[in-house]
Protein backbone atom coordinates (compact mmCIF):
# COMPACT_ATOMS: atom_id res chain seq x y z
CA UNK A 1 0.00 0.00 0.00
CA UNK A 2 3.07 2.23 1.14
CA UNK A 3 4.80 1.59 -2.70
CA UNK A 4 1.17 2.07 -4.51
CA UNK A 5 0.95 5.50 -2.23
CA UNK A 6 4.51 6.49 -3.54
CA UNK A 7 4.01 5.38 -7.29
CA UNK A 8 0.43 7.12 -7.78
CA UNK A 9 1.44 11.06 -8.65
CA UNK A 10 3.33 9.36 -11.49
CA UNK A 11 0.66 7.03 -12.22
CA UNK A 12 -1.89 10.43 -12.23
CA UNK A 13 0.34 12.15 -14.48
CA UNK A 14 0.83 9.24 -17.07
CA UNK A 15 -2.85 8.93 -17.04
CA UNK A 16 -3.06 12.62 -17.76
CA UNK A 17 -0.71 13.06 -20.01
CA UNK A 18 -2.08 9.80 -22.15
CA UNK A 19 -5.37 11.25 -21.92
CA UNK A 20 -4.39 14.55 -23.31
CA UNK A 21 -2.86 13.21 -26.03
CA UNK A 22 -5.80 11.06 -27.42
CA UNK A 23 -7.98 14.72 -26.74
CA UNK A 24 -5.11 16.43 -29.14
CA UNK A 25 -5.48 13.89 -31.20
CA UNK A 26 -9.26 13.98 -31.71
CA UNK A 27 -9.49 17.99 -32.19
CA UNK A 28 -7.00 17.09 -34.66
CA UNK A 29 -8.82 14.67 -36.73
CA UNK A 30 -11.97 16.47 -36.13
CA UNK A 31 -10.42 19.94 -37.64
CA UNK A 32 -9.11 18.33 -40.55
CA UNK A 33 -12.25 16.24 -41.58
CA UNK A 34 -15.12 19.19 -41.53
CA UNK A 35 -15.09 22.14 -43.56
CA UNK A 36 -15.04 25.42 -41.58
CA UNK A 37 -17.77 27.87 -41.61
CA UNK A 38 -17.65 31.77 -40.93
CA UNK A 39 -20.08 33.92 -41.38
CA UNK A 40 -18.60 36.84 -42.20
CA UNK A 41 -20.68 39.23 -44.34
CA UNK A 42 -17.69 40.54 -45.46
CA UNK A 43 -16.20 37.35 -47.08
CA UNK A 44 -19.52 36.52 -49.04
CA UNK A 45 -19.64 39.85 -50.42
CA UNK A 46 -15.58 39.11 -51.94
CA UNK A 47 -17.37 36.32 -53.09
CA UNK A 48 -20.21 37.61 -55.21
CA UNK A 49 -17.89 40.31 -56.37
CA UNK A 50 -15.36 37.37 -57.97
CA UNK A 51 -18.27 35.64 -59.72
CA UNK A 52 -19.39 38.52 -60.84
CA UNK A 53 -16.21 39.32 -62.53
CA UNK A 54 -15.94 35.88 -63.60
CA UNK A 55 -19.21 36.15 -65.81
CA UNK A 56 -17.88 39.35 -67.19
CA UNK A 57 -14.87 37.89 -68.24
CA UNK A 58 -16.18 35.31 -70.19
CA UNK A 59 -18.66 37.62 -71.88
CA UNK A 60 -15.56 39.30 -73.05
CA UNK A 61 -13.13 36.22 -73.91
CA UNK A 62 -16.83 35.09 -75.75
CA UNK A 63 -17.11 38.69 -77.54
CA UNK A 64 -13.72 38.67 -79.32
CA UNK A 65 -14.68 35.50 -81.16
CA UNK A 66 -18.26 36.95 -82.18
CA UNK A 67 -18.84 39.23 -85.65
CA UNK A 68 -21.56 41.18 -86.76
CA UNK A 69 -22.21 40.00 -90.44
CA UNK A 70 -24.35 42.60 -92.61
CA UNK A 71 -25.30 40.89 -96.06
CA UNK A 72 -26.19 42.49 -98.64
CA UNK A 73 -28.86 41.52 -101.43
CA UNK A 74 -30.67 43.66 -103.82
CA UNK A 75 -33.62 44.67 -102.32
CA UNK A 76 -32.65 43.88 -98.94
CA UNK A 77 -29.29 44.41 -96.19
CA UNK A 78 -29.61 41.58 -93.24
CA UNK A 79 -27.82 41.83 -90.47
CA UNK A 80 -26.87 39.15 -88.50
CA UNK A 81 -23.92 37.33 -85.90
CA UNK A 82 -21.62 34.99 -86.43
CA UNK A 83 -18.57 33.53 -85.00
CA UNK A 84 -15.19 32.10 -85.25
CA UNK A 85 -15.09 28.89 -84.80
CA UNK A 86 -11.25 27.19 -86.01
CA UNK A 87 -7.19 29.04 -86.94
CA UNK A 88 -8.78 29.14 -90.43
CA UNK A 89 -10.42 32.10 -90.09
CA UNK A 90 -13.81 30.40 -90.66
CA UNK A 91 -16.98 31.80 -89.51
CA UNK A 92 -20.62 29.68 -88.31
CA UNK A 93 -23.38 31.65 -88.61
CA UNK A 94 -27.51 30.76 -89.35
CA UNK A 95 -27.96 29.86 -93.56
CA UNK A 96 -30.84 33.01 -93.44
CA UNK A 97 -28.86 35.44 -92.65
CA UNK A 98 -26.94 35.46 -95.68
CA UNK A 99 -28.36 33.12 -98.05
CA UNK A 100 -29.48 35.76 -101.00
CA UNK A 101 -26.38 37.92 -100.52
CA UNK A 102 -24.26 39.53 -103.03
CA UNK A 103 -21.59 40.67 -100.68
CA UNK A 104 -20.60 39.75 -97.53
CA UNK A 105 -18.69 42.18 -94.97
CA UNK A 106 -18.37 41.34 -91.07
CA UNK A 107 -16.94 43.57 -87.96
CA UNK A 108 -15.24 41.68 -85.44
CA UNK A 109 -14.90 42.98 -81.67
CA UNK A 110 -12.08 45.23 -81.64
CA UNK A 111 -13.83 47.31 -84.50
CA UNK A 112 -12.05 45.81 -87.47
CA UNK A 113 -14.26 45.48 -90.71
CA UNK A 114 -13.03 42.51 -93.51
CA UNK A 115 -14.84 41.29 -96.39
CA UNK A 116 -16.13 36.90 -96.08
CA UNK A 117 -16.84 34.40 -98.62
CA UNK A 118 -19.31 31.81 -98.04
CA UNK A 119 -17.99 28.01 -98.52
CA UNK A 120 -20.85 26.40 -97.48
CA UNK A 121 -24.64 27.07 -96.72
CA UNK A 122 -27.51 24.35 -95.64
CA UNK A 123 -30.32 23.87 -98.17
CA UNK A 124 -32.75 22.44 -95.21
CA UNK A 125 -30.56 23.29 -92.33
CA UNK A 126 -30.05 26.94 -91.11
CA UNK A 127 -26.47 26.37 -90.84
CA UNK A 128 -23.73 28.35 -93.04
CA UNK A 129 -19.80 29.11 -92.79
CA UNK A 130 -17.85 32.10 -93.84
CA UNK A 131 -14.02 32.77 -94.45
CA UNK A 132 -12.36 35.36 -93.39
CA UNK A 133 -8.57 34.62 -93.92
CA UNK A 134 -7.58 37.78 -92.17
CA UNK A 135 -8.70 36.18 -89.03
CA UNK A 136 -6.67 33.10 -89.74
CA UNK A 137 -4.56 31.84 -86.59
CA UNK A 138 -6.91 34.09 -84.06
CA UNK A 139 -7.31 32.72 -80.40
CA UNK A 140 -11.36 30.67 -80.61
CA UNK A 141 -13.86 29.25 -77.59
CA UNK A 142 -14.02 25.41 -77.48
CA UNK A 143 -16.58 23.65 -79.26
CA UNK A 144 -18.52 21.01 -77.70
CA UNK A 145 -18.66 18.10 -80.25
CA UNK A 146 -19.89 15.04 -78.19
CA UNK A 147 -22.31 16.21 -75.50
CA UNK A 148 -26.06 17.56 -75.95
CA UNK A 149 -26.66 20.01 -72.95
CA UNK A 150 -29.51 18.92 -70.93
CA UNK A 151 -32.31 21.15 -69.45
CA UNK A 152 -31.64 23.38 -66.56
CA UNK A 153 -28.21 24.09 -67.96
CA UNK A 154 -27.30 27.33 -67.40
CA UNK A 155 -26.46 29.54 -70.43
CA UNK A 156 -25.45 32.58 -72.41
CA UNK A 157 -26.33 34.03 -75.61
CA UNK A 158 -24.30 36.40 -77.60
CA UNK A 159 -25.25 38.42 -80.49
CA UNK A 160 -23.10 40.63 -82.70
CA UNK A 161 -20.51 42.68 -80.49
CA UNK A 162 -21.78 45.95 -81.38
CA UNK A 163 -25.09 45.71 -79.80
CA UNK A 164 -27.08 47.56 -82.38
CA UNK A 165 -30.07 44.90 -82.42
CA UNK A 166 -29.17 42.64 -79.69
CA UNK A 167 -27.79 42.20 -76.25
CA UNK A 168 -25.78 39.64 -73.91
CA UNK A 169 -28.69 37.67 -72.74
CA UNK A 170 -28.24 34.79 -69.66
CA UNK A 171 -30.91 31.94 -69.24
CA UNK A 172 -31.41 28.49 -68.90
CA UNK A 173 -31.83 25.00 -71.42
CA UNK A 174 -35.70 25.35 -71.00
CA UNK A 175 -36.65 22.06 -73.50
CA UNK A 176 -34.63 19.81 -76.01
CA UNK A 177 -35.81 18.02 -78.81
CA UNK A 178 -38.07 20.65 -80.36
CA UNK A 179 -38.80 20.12 -84.10
CA UNK A 180 -40.60 22.69 -86.10
CA UNK A 181 -40.36 24.13 -89.66
CA UNK A 182 -39.72 27.86 -90.84
CA UNK A 183 -38.44 29.89 -93.90
CA UNK A 184 -38.17 26.84 -95.30
CA UNK A 185 -35.51 25.37 -93.26
CA UNK A 186 -36.05 22.28 -90.30
CA UNK A 187 -35.04 22.85 -87.65
CA UNK A 188 -34.37 19.64 -85.66
CA UNK A 189 -33.87 18.49 -81.79
CA UNK A 190 -32.87 22.16 -81.57
CA UNK A 191 -32.89 23.77 -77.43
CA UNK A 192 -35.51 25.53 -76.74
CA UNK A 193 -33.72 28.69 -74.05
CA UNK A 194 -34.86 31.54 -71.76
CA UNK A 195 -32.47 33.71 -72.99
CA UNK A 196 -34.17 36.17 -75.15
CA UNK A 197 -33.13 36.09 -79.14
CA UNK A 198 -33.66 38.87 -80.89
CA UNK A 199 -32.91 39.18 -84.95
CA UNK A 200 -29.71 40.35 -84.43
CA UNK A 201 -28.80 37.50 -82.27
CA UNK A 202 -29.11 34.73 -85.57
CA UNK A 203 -25.81 32.96 -86.11
CA UNK A 204 -24.76 33.80 -82.48
CA UNK A 205 -23.03 31.32 -79.99
CA UNK A 206 -24.81 29.52 -77.04
CA UNK A 207 -22.25 29.41 -74.76
CA UNK A 208 -22.38 26.41 -71.71
CA UNK A 209 -22.29 28.88 -68.76
CA UNK A 210 -19.76 26.62 -66.31
CA UNK A 211 -17.79 24.70 -69.22
CA UNK A 212 -17.11 28.17 -71.30
CA UNK A 213 -17.76 25.94 -74.41
CA UNK A 214 -19.89 26.49 -77.05
CA UNK A 215 -23.08 24.29 -77.73
CA UNK A 216 -25.20 25.87 -80.38
CA UNK A 217 -26.28 28.27 -82.71
CA UNK A 218 -28.84 30.83 -81.94
CA UNK A 219 -31.38 30.69 -84.82
CA UNK A 220 -34.77 31.67 -83.65
CA UNK A 221 -36.79 33.48 -81.51
CA UNK A 222 -40.49 34.58 -80.62
CA UNK A 223 -42.07 37.51 -81.61
CA UNK A 224 -42.41 38.00 -77.56
CA UNK A 225 -39.01 37.50 -76.95
CA UNK A 226 -39.84 34.77 -74.16
CA UNK A 227 -38.24 32.18 -76.14
CA UNK A 228 -35.52 31.42 -78.24
CA UNK A 229 -34.37 28.28 -80.26
CA UNK A 230 -30.85 27.00 -81.06
CA UNK A 231 -29.03 24.70 -83.13
CA UNK A 232 -26.80 21.98 -81.10
CA UNK A 233 -23.50 22.37 -82.21
CA UNK A 234 -22.83 18.30 -82.03
CA UNK A 235 -25.66 18.15 -84.84
CA UNK A 236 -23.81 20.04 -87.53
CA UNK A 237 -20.33 20.49 -86.38
CA UNK A 238 -19.17 17.55 -89.27
CA UNK A 239 -20.95 19.10 -92.31
CA UNK A 240 -19.44 22.49 -91.32
CA UNK A 241 -15.91 20.63 -90.51
CA UNK A 242 -16.46 19.28 -94.23
CA UNK A 243 -17.33 22.30 -95.36
CA UNK A 244 -13.99 24.05 -93.65
CA UNK A 245 -11.83 21.38 -95.06
CA UNK A 246 -12.97 21.47 -98.62
CA UNK A 247 -12.66 25.47 -99.27
CA UNK A 248 -9.24 26.68 -100.99
CA UNK A 249 -9.06 31.00 -100.68
CA UNK A 250 -7.96 31.21 -103.98
CA UNK A 251 -11.64 29.77 -105.20
CA UNK A 252 -13.10 32.36 -102.82
CA UNK A 253 -14.72 35.90 -104.49
CA UNK A 254 -14.41 38.93 -101.84
CA UNK A 255 -15.56 41.87 -101.62
CA UNK A 256 -12.70 45.03 -101.81
CA UNK A 257 -12.22 46.52 -98.12
CA UNK A 258 -12.37 50.11 -99.96
CA UNK A 259 -15.86 49.43 -101.36
CA UNK A 260 -16.97 48.27 -97.42
CA UNK A 261 -15.68 51.42 -96.08
CA UNK A 262 -16.91 53.92 -98.62
CA UNK A 263 -20.65 52.00 -98.47
CA UNK A 264 -20.82 52.91 -94.58
CA UNK A 265 -23.08 56.18 -94.23
CA UNK A 266 -22.64 58.91 -91.89
CA UNK A 267 -24.79 57.22 -88.69
CA UNK A 268 -22.90 54.02 -89.01
CA UNK A 269 -19.71 55.73 -88.62
CA UNK A 270 -21.29 57.50 -85.48
CA UNK A 271 -22.23 54.41 -83.91
CA UNK A 272 -18.82 52.41 -85.06
CA UNK A 273 -16.91 55.07 -83.59
CA UNK A 274 -18.84 55.07 -80.60
CA UNK A 275 -19.15 51.40 -80.12
CA UNK A 276 -14.68 51.64 -80.40
CA UNK A 277 -14.52 54.21 -77.51
CA UNK A 278 -17.16 51.73 -75.33
CA UNK A 279 -14.79 48.99 -76.33
CA UNK A 280 -11.34 50.31 -75.19
CA UNK A 281 -13.20 51.68 -71.85
CA UNK A 282 -14.88 47.79 -71.35
CA UNK A 283 -11.31 46.57 -71.91
CA UNK A 284 -9.60 48.72 -69.45
CA UNK A 285 -12.78 47.76 -66.65
CA UNK A 286 -12.25 43.75 -67.46
CA UNK A 287 -8.14 44.28 -67.55
CA UNK A 288 -7.56 42.96 -71.45
CA UNK A 289 -5.02 45.35 -72.22
CA UNK A 290 -3.87 43.97 -75.27
CA UNK A 291 -7.77 44.52 -76.58
CA UNK A 292 -7.42 48.15 -75.91
CA UNK A 293 -4.17 49.05 -77.31
CA UNK A 294 -4.45 47.21 -80.47
CA UNK A 295 -7.21 49.70 -81.19
CA UNK A 296 -5.01 52.84 -80.94
CA UNK A 297 -3.27 54.52 -84.30
CA UNK A 298 -0.23 54.64 -85.15
CA UNK A 299 0.91 58.27 -83.60
CA UNK A 300 0.15 56.97 -80.59
CA UNK A 301 2.15 53.57 -80.75
CA UNK A 302 4.64 55.14 -81.79
CA UNK A 303 4.98 57.13 -78.66
CA UNK A 304 3.69 54.64 -76.35
CA UNK A 305 4.52 51.09 -76.03
CA UNK A 306 2.63 48.60 -74.45
CA UNK A 307 4.85 48.05 -71.55
CA UNK A 308 3.97 51.97 -70.57
CA UNK A 309 -0.18 51.96 -71.61
CA UNK A 310 0.14 48.75 -69.54
CA UNK A 311 1.83 50.81 -66.16
CA UNK A 312 -0.67 53.69 -66.86
CA UNK A 313 -3.82 51.31 -66.36
CA UNK A 314 -2.61 48.41 -63.84
CA UNK A 315 -3.22 50.68 -60.53
CA UNK A 316 -7.03 51.05 -61.68
CA UNK A 317 -9.39 48.87 -59.88
CA UNK A 318 -12.66 50.58 -61.56
CA UNK A 319 -14.03 52.56 -64.18
CA UNK A 320 -17.31 54.51 -64.56
CA UNK A 321 -18.00 56.72 -67.95
CA UNK A 322 -20.44 58.36 -69.31
CA UNK A 323 -19.88 59.38 -72.97
CA UNK A 324 -21.54 62.06 -75.07
CA UNK A 325 -22.98 61.94 -77.98
CA UNK A 326 -20.30 61.54 -81.29
CA UNK A 327 -19.61 64.33 -83.41
CA UNK A 328 -18.42 64.41 -87.28
CA UNK A 329 -15.61 66.93 -87.26
CA UNK A 330 -14.80 66.16 -90.63
CA UNK A 331 -15.94 63.56 -93.43
CA UNK A 332 -13.37 60.61 -91.76
CA UNK A 333 -13.00 61.79 -88.67
CA UNK A 334 -14.81 61.89 -84.97
CA UNK A 335 -14.89 63.13 -81.77
CA UNK A 336 -16.53 61.62 -78.71
CA UNK A 337 -15.73 63.23 -75.26
CA UNK A 338 -16.32 60.79 -71.98
CA UNK A 339 -16.74 62.04 -68.15
CA UNK A 340 -14.55 59.15 -66.27
CA UNK A 341 -14.52 58.55 -63.23
CA UNK A 342 -10.93 56.41 -62.12
CA UNK A 343 -10.82 54.21 -59.14
CA UNK A 344 -6.97 53.52 -58.40
CA UNK A 345 -4.63 51.99 -55.56
CA UNK A 346 -2.02 54.07 -54.20
CA UNK A 347 1.34 52.21 -53.82
CA UNK A 348 1.85 51.81 -49.91
CA UNK A 349 -1.79 53.71 -49.08
CA UNK A 350 -4.75 51.94 -47.73
CA UNK A 351 -7.10 54.05 -49.35
CA UNK A 352 -8.17 53.93 -53.38
CA UNK A 353 -7.56 57.22 -55.26
CA UNK A 354 -10.78 58.45 -56.83
CA UNK A 355 -11.07 61.16 -59.17
CA UNK A 356 -12.43 62.59 -62.28
CA UNK A 357 -10.83 62.31 -65.95
CA UNK A 358 -12.46 63.98 -68.91
CA UNK A 359 -11.20 62.14 -72.23
CA UNK A 360 -11.48 63.43 -75.71
CA UNK A 361 -11.71 60.70 -78.44
CA UNK A 362 -10.51 61.14 -82.06
CA UNK A 363 -11.88 58.05 -84.31
CA UNK A 364 -10.95 57.60 -87.65
CA UNK A 365 -10.03 55.15 -90.06
CA UNK A 366 -6.26 53.98 -90.46
CA UNK A 367 -5.52 51.70 -92.90
CA UNK A 368 -8.56 50.60 -93.63
CA UNK A 369 -9.39 49.76 -90.24
CA UNK A 370 -11.27 51.91 -87.44
CA UNK A 371 -8.96 53.38 -84.67
CA UNK A 372 -8.62 55.83 -82.07
CA UNK A 373 -6.14 58.58 -83.91
CA UNK A 374 -5.68 60.67 -81.17
CA UNK A 375 -6.66 60.70 -77.47
CA UNK A 376 -6.31 63.59 -74.70
CA UNK A 377 -7.26 63.84 -71.24
CA UNK A 378 -7.70 66.19 -68.60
Amino acid sequence: MIFFKQKLPIIVTIVVILFGGLGFYYLYYVWNSKDIVINNPVIKQIQLEDETVDLKSIIHEAEKNVVQIEAKGEQQTLTGSGFLYNDQGDIITNAHVIKDAETIYIRTANARTYPAAVIGIGDRNDVAVLRVPQLAGENVLEIEKDNLAEIGDEVIALGSPHGFQNTVTLGIISGTSRNFTLDGFDYKNVYQISAQITHGNSGGPLINRNTGRIIGINSVGTEDGTLGFSIPIVDVIKEIETWSNEARNDQLTFTNTEDIINSIDQKQFLQDANYVVEYFLDSIIIRDYVAAYSLLGDSILSTTSYTDFREDYIQVVNVKYTPEDPTMTDESHVSIRVDIELTKNQPNEEELLKKNVHYQFTVGYENDQLKIIRLNYE
